[in-house]
């Protein structure tokens, strides 16, 4: 069991913070899309002002947190964060929507990467491997943020009413917990590139890594209008896709250490891998929203580890220091996390939804065939 000590408490609730939020926006795409009147490949380049600025912010705020504290940073941009969340249900026309969405996305990935690091001290404070409870946060408050659309649309809640009551509440929440006394580590002075690519065999775990996490940025802004516009299911049913793949893979996540010592993580890795593929052709064939949603739950179930078992791999590789692998795996990974919403959006348009699940469904063959590239 873990001792949810205070600093615990804290860099979980923040991780929980960042989930929930962006779960809000990922169930009310939708409503964006039809207010916008944005096609998939409109919508595609709209979340590319996401990517884009999320690729800005991740060496921001890694120097930031250099020179201020991880805990400094992660605050400042928590800030940013909600400050543009709830912005964005403001925006009277796509072009102003799209420079908040790119701050909103700088925000999230700047806030990522400070949480992370956040959460690496406090992971040296406990002496115990909790990182996974971390992500675990992460998901729930995603589902979480996810499912309060259900609740919105049924209840006929705009958007705006939504997003600030929502943003509002986890904020609330996470200031409960968030403060507290920290001495982080300040005025690490900047060494080598902000950004690293793998090389050798972390290219093949980088790989791994990135081939789930187009899968897994897919499922963030892609399920609800997968329901919507491939199922036909009205929009507060189509919230429920990112709420049962996010609880699955909450569930996943908690279970992992358990998964691994049992399976070893290429074994691991393997079986995550023919869930997730399992999946698409349950979300592609399904005759019902509840074999739709079975499928996204086995999304879930297989998206859940295998960035957690790359960054792993790469920490104890023998020949590149932990940080320095971490680091380059990391830009394979939450670029695929970036780009997987508008690439699904740029193969919709040429083909359908449904035929942008066969790409996922590729991707996973992908990392089921290179699972051995994760076996310490």
């Amino acid at each position: 069991m873990i001792r949810l000590s205070g600093p615990w408490r804290a860099v979980a609730s923040v991780f929980f913070f960042n989930g929930a939020l962006f779960g809000l926006w990922a169930s009310r795409i939708p409503a964006f899309a039809e207010r916008f009147a944005l096609s998939p490949a409109n919508l595609g380049l709209l979340l590319l002002c996401l990517a884009a600025g999320a690729i800005v912010g991740f060496p921001l705020a890694g120097r930031t947190a250099d020179l201020r504290g991880a805990r400094n940073a992660t605050m400042l941009y928590g800030a940013l964060y909600i400050v543009a969340f709830l912005c964005l249900p403001l925006a009277p026309n796509v072009w102003v929507l799209a420079p908040i969405l790119a701050l909103f996305g700088m925000a999230h990935g700047g806030q990522d990467v400070a949480m992370n690091a956040w959460a690496a001290e406090v992971e040296r404070h406990m002496a115990r491997p909790v990182m996974s409870s971390f992500h675990a946060a992460f998901s729930l408050g995603a589902g979480i943020g996810a499912g309060s659309g259900f609740i919105a649309i049924n209840w006929g809640a705009s958007v705006v009413l939504h997003f600030w009551l929502g943003g509002l509440g986890v904020t609330a929440f996470v200031a409960l917990f968030a403060f507290i006394p920290w001495n982080s580590v300040t005025g690490i002075a900047e060494h080598g590139p902000l950004f690293a690519f793998p090389k050798g065999p972390l290219l093949m775990v980088g790989i791994v890594g990135l081939s789930s996490a187009i899968g897994e940025g897919a499922m963030v802004d892609w399920s609800a209008l997968i329901l919507t516009a491939a199922k036909g299911v009205d929009q507060a049913q189509a919230a429920l896709g990112y709420t049962v793949f996010s609880t699955l893979m909450v569930a996943t996540r908690l279970a992992g250490p358990i998964l691994v010592a049992q399976l070893g993580p290429a074994h691991t890795t393997r079986v995550s891998a023919a869930s997730a593929m399992i999946g698409g052709l349950l979300v592609l064939v399904a005759p019902s929203l509840a074999i739709a949603l079975i499928g996204f739950a086995a999304f879930g179930i297989g998206y859940a580890m295998i960035i957690p078992l790359a960054f792993s791999r790469a920490a104890n590789d023998p020949d590149v220091p932990a940080g320095r692998a971490i680091a380059s795996v990391a830009t394979l990974t939450y670029g695929g996390i970036l780009i997987g919403p508008p690439l699904i959006g740029f193969v919709a348009e040429a083909t359908s939804l449904n035929g942008s699940l066969w790409l996922l469904i590729a991707l996973a063959g992908v990392t089921l065939s290179m699972a051995g590239a994760l076996r310490r």
